[in-house]
């Protein structure tokens, strides 16, 4: 048939069969429409291709019907209509073709259009109507008109399924169609609406879930979809609606993510809709979701979902049952499963810096040159050893034999003692009831950098976890007779320790430092990033008003210059963490607000408000800000003229340092905005390309830390090769920048590659104390926790941000945007240990239902995108089995190898809950 189909005459022979393919689908023998094929007289006709015996009879016969209709015998039209309509839908065509009775039929339709219009309304009418809307498919692409959804609208049928797949995707884009032009016309949609709704059953049935999806998005009516998927579909439905977030608008992007979470309450999936609403921030679902099973296990896998979002979530019930829940949400246990980990992959025996900088590896020619024990190298070590046995509780320069006065915070000056004594708790981390008394032993030492590097030890060994007796805020709570250095460690502990917990406590202490003007402006700052990072994402409208009101202060104007109001700034930020639009109401406020820091808060808050949705609006924005050049208004090359204009203008001085750090935090913005969005980052990243290359310094200094928050704990090659690169630049900020960048992207991974840069760059860098300080806190990154810790924000198969994490990594990016001398390489290094709010064991451990862990195999692999793929795909692709517990990598996923066990969560990561399958 195939080849009868081929045959031309010998003259067409090297003609474009295309070509008589149009003349044929445009005119019998290509005569008829001539005209329509805008053919000029005089034309050469170019013969018609021949057809087969079989074709040209079925061309008969559909003429020979065609003509029937057009007859005046009405007896004769229901017969025909039959016949065609069966020639239609009992015809086959190839991928590529026209089914043949359409092409045929063709030339008819506007005849058969007419005959339509004159006929009386009835039956046949209707059927006719019928035929026509599927004969309109042909005609809809080359002219602006919808025949085939106003004939199906003009002809009630139930069953327009039976005309095929093909048509009623036709008939969805016409609707899309339609459903836009009456909007733009401002006409009533409702019968198109009851049209979507025979379409989308149809859909559902027939495997094209993201069809049924795509109709009721464009038609804004997604929340029906609930009625018509059932236990077959509602898996890849909610799959491919939570995957579309990323690329929708607000407030639609919500509207997704609630009706999937809908969908997978309806269906028992507490799991998956506990995810769906800890990315809503709503915490009356998520509390709703909680109580919405009584099954004890079940509810055990929920509280470690939310204690790994670090939520808040008190019970009133004082029982065993209840005890051992809130232990989960508390995080209380993890200590002990991090031990386990440590303990299975026999990495316990703690590590001095000496093992990680491999001095021995460095080049031979310089490495007696490095001052080995100079204060700031000791300083160093200490930052390295406290990340690198971060949670293991025990290490060789800190918790030594003879206690605080044989240990390594004697070998620094000053405000290294805060940040040395501080280390302590990074070893003890989330262990709060074991090592407290280990804590208490330094604040008995007269130093008062040590007693203040004692407070922020409780705040950082506290961050994460929660206690029924609540020790961190008892002792860090009075600042009264306390000196500004222990007061600030104070205020920074607090913040670290309930970073995320909506405490309403805090609001007394931390308060009325931020409003009191007579303060030193470092103690009002750091309280309003603490309560900022206490209330993150709640938009808590007190502590809103007194930051606002700061910043209106007339009495603290000059204050307000001080390098300490970005974090001032920063606690604003924060409380709108993920808020989107309804952020616009504080961004009006700081219009209003005449100060060189209202722009920078206002462009914070923006970040932060939409940080995680890949939103494209808003990438552009920020792009635009940095696009901005800013000129010195004091040029030197200006006429003299000129500048006597400009001093006799009375326009206020422009505050040059306030718009260069607008573009900074803009550049920070792009790569926060886009996280976890993976087209959006890849978009980013050479957006950062072309910044390095032609933008002014402020903003090249930016680019490599908004590098390094794009992909924390991620380490792939194109990025870390790039800030290898950067790490040699002539400007040293962008340099150390750089190699900080290189400790974040590497941190926890032990990635051995980034660890011969790092040796390389500390051989490089020794004659310089700033960034070869830079270069061992990137090692200590790199090698957090020995390779079993993460600082990624993401969690839950990268589907959820932390907003507790994503605050920390964001303050140590703010600290060192404009230039790493203003506190971290000065005297302020202790900020880097905000970092801790995103730590978190990159673990997979399995328990029982009664919390026991068990060992079972699993095959851990790269995860692979199933959305939208056929049948049940894997998902995940390289698999190894290994027994649990295990480290899960980035982009990493696990599942259970064998059918013994049933896993009670949504994503085989952190803690899981198993249940033994009893077999028949």
């Amino acid at each position: 048939m195939a080849k009868e189909e081929e045959k031309v005459k010998p003259q067409d022979k090297g003609k474009g069969k295309g070509k008589a393919d149009d003349k044929q689908a445009n005119g019998v023998n290509g005569a008829k429409d001539a005209s329509k094929d805008g053919k000029k007289e005089g034309e050469l006709d170019v013969p018609a291709e021949e057809l087969s015996e079989e074709d040209q009879k079925l061309k008969d016969e559909l003429d020979m019907l065609v003509e029937r209709l057009l007859e005046d015998d009405k007896s004769l039209y229901k017969a025909a209509l039959e016949a065609i309509n069966t020639n239609i839908k009992t015809s086959t065509s190839s991928m590529t073709a026209i089914p043949k009775p359409l092409k045929f039929l063709r030339p008819h339709y506007e005849r058969l259009r007419e005959t339509y219009d004159a006929w009386p309304a009835g039956d046949d009418k209707n059927s006719l109507a019928d035929t026509l809307s599927v004969l309109g498919m042909t005609y809809s692409d080359s002219e602006d008109r919808r025949d085939t959804l106003k004939y199906r609208l003009l002809a009630p049928s139930s069953d327009i399924g039976s005309w095929g797949h093909e048509y009623m995707r036709h008939l969805a884009l016409e609707i899309g169609q339609e459903y836009q032009a009456r909007l733009d016309d401002e006409k009533d949609t409702e019968d198109i609406a009851e049209m979507t709704r025979t379409l989308v059953p149809f859909f559902l049935k027939h495997n094209a879930e993201a069809d049924a999806v795509d109709i009721l998005s464009e038609m804004e009516m997604i929340e029906e979809i609930k009625k018509y998927v059932d236990e077959d579909t509602y898996r890849r439905v909610c799959l491919y609606m939570v995957s579309m977030v990323p690329l929708l608008t607000y407030p639609d992007n919500d509207r997704f993510v609630r009706t999937a979470h809908d969908i997978y309450v309806k269906h028992k999936q507490l799991a998956q809709a506990i995810s769906l609403a800890i990315r809503l921030n709503d915490m009356d679902l998520i509390k709703a979701d909680f109580a919405a099973t009584d099954d004890k296990a079940l509810k055990r896998q929920l509280g470690l979902i939310i204690g790994r979002q670090r939520l808040a979530i008190d019970l009133e019930g004082e029982d065993a049952e209840d005890v051992e829940l809130q232990e989960c949400m508390n995080n209380t246990k993890l200590p002990e499963y991090f031990k386990t980990l440590a303990k299975e992959l026999n990495v316990l025996d703690p590590k001095v810096p000496k093992d990680i900088y491999k001095s021995h590896l460095e080049s031979s020619r310089t490495a007696g040159l490095t001052n080995t024990d100079s204060a700031r190298h000791n300083l160093a070590s200490a930052f390295v050893n406290g990340f690198v046995n971060a949670g293991f509780g025990d290490d060789k320069l800190m918790l030594v034999e003879g206690g605080v006065k044989n240990s390594w915070i004697w070998k620094v000056k000053e405000e290294g003692m805060i940040s040395t004594a501080a280390s302590a708790g990074l070893l003890m981390l989330w262990d709060v009831e074991m090592n407290l008394d280990k804590i208490d032993a330094y604040t008995y030492v007269p130093e008062e950098q040590v007693k203040a590097g004692a407070a922020l030890a409780m705040g950082i060994m506290n961050s994460g976890v929660r206690l029924e007796s609540d020790p961190t805020m008892a002792l860090l709570g009075d600042f009264e007779d306390k000196s500004v250095a222990v007061k600030v460690a104070s205020i920074m502990g607090l913040g670290l320790a309930y970073a995320g917990s909506n405490k309403e406590d805090l609001l007394d202490v931390l308060l009325p430092l931020v409003a009191d003007s007579s303060l030193d402006m470092q103690i009002s700052a750091m309280a309003a990033l603490s309560l900022g990072l206490v209330f993150v994402g709640s938009a808590q409208s007190d502590v809103s008003e007194a930051i606002i009101q700061t910043l209106l202060d007339e009495d603290r104007t000059n204050q307000l210059k001080d390098k300490w109001t970005r974090f001032m700034t920063l606690g604003l930020a924060l409380l709108y963490f993920g808020q989107q639009e309804e952020v616009d109401v504080v961004l009006e406020t700081l219009k209003a607000i005449d100060h060189p820091m209202s722009k920078p808060a206002s462009v914070l808050a923006d970040i932060c408000a939409w940080t995680g949705t890949g939103a494209v609006l808003k990438l552009q924005q920020m792009l635009h800000i940095c696009n901005e050049h800013i000129e010195d208004q004091d040029d030197d090359d200006k006429p003299s003229s000129d500048k006597d204009a400009k001093k006799e203008d009375n326009d206020p001085p422009r505050d040059i340092e306030g718009e260069q750090l607008v573009q900074s935090y803009a550049v920070i913005g792009l790569s926060l905005v886009a996280l976890g969005e993976d087209v959006g980052q890849e978009m980013v990243l050479r957006q950062f390309a072309h910044l390095m290359h032609y933008s002014e310094p402020n903003i090249r200094k930016a680019v490599p830390l908004a590098m390094g928050l794009l992909s924390p704990s991620n380490p792939q090659m194109k990025i870390y090769d790039t800030l290898s690169r950067y790490s040699h630049d002539n400007d040293i900020d962008v340099a150390i920048n750089s190699i900080f960048a290189m400790g974040l992207v590497g941190a926890g991974t032990n990635n051995a590659r980034l660890a011969q840069l790092l040796r390389q760059l500390a051989s490089y860098y020794h004659r310089d104390p700033n960034a070869l300080f830079m270069v061992r806190i990137a090692q200590g990154l790199l090698h957090a926790g020995k390779g079993t810790l993460t600082l990624s924000p993401l969690h839950t198969d990268r589907t959820v941000l932390s907003r507790v994490a994503c605050s920390g990594l964001l303050t140590v990016a703010l600290s060192l945007i404009s230039n790493p001398k203003t506190f971290i390489l000065e005297k302020d290094h202790y900020l880097l240990y905000y970092l801790v709010t995103a730590l978190h064991p990159r673990f997979l451990i399995t328990v029982d239902e009664e919390m026991k862990p068990v060992q079972v195999n699993v095959r851990v692999g790269q995860a692979v995108d199933v959305v939208g793929q056929a049948g049940r795909p894997k998902t995940i692709t390289g698999w190894q089995t290994q027994s649990t517990p295990v480290l899960l990598g980035a982009g990493e996923r696990a599942e259970l190898e064998d059918e013994e066990w049933v896993f009670l969560g949504s994503v085989m990561e952190g803690v899981c809950v198993l249940r033994k399958v009893s077999l028949p």
